[in-house]
């Protein structure tokens, strides 16, 4: 059973940074590929970001483009997102999601097969 845990979730003022965290318990992300999506009260599930975990090929939501980045970590059970300049708008529960081959539409939450339970980030204006 693969678990998915986020972490780095936090209160944050407009224009400031965070660092979420996904790490996978029972295997590595070797083979797959890596989104974030993010969910805000009342708003429908939004993709963020994605990374294919072989060839390192990113994808972003055209709103976070340039102030969002998604990284592998050093190990092979760690992704991260770096968000910079965050403003009000990007406030949500973030989830980290997991999709394993054969690979589904990067942009929709329904090709993923394993999601954490979420972080909430909260930006002040």
């Amino acid at each position: 059973q693969v678990q998915l845990v986020e972490s780095g979730g936090g209160l944050v003022q407009a224009g400031g940074s965070l660092k979420l965290s996904c790490a996978a318990s029972g295997r590595t992300f070797s083979g797959w590929k890596m989104g974030w999506f993010r969910q805000a009260p009342g708003k429908e599930q939004e993709f963020v970001a994605a990374i294919n975990w072989s060839s390192g090929i990113t994808y972003y939501a055209d709103s976070v483009k340039g102030r969002f980045t998604i990284s592998r970590g050093n190990g092979q059970n760690t992704v991260y997102l770096q968000m910079n300049s965050l403003n009000p708008e990007d406030t949500a529960v973030y989830y980290c999601a997991a999709d394993t081959p054969p690979y589904g539409s990067t942009r929709w939450g329904s090709s993923y097969d394993y999601w954490g339970q979420g972080t909430q980030v909260t930006v002040s204006s």
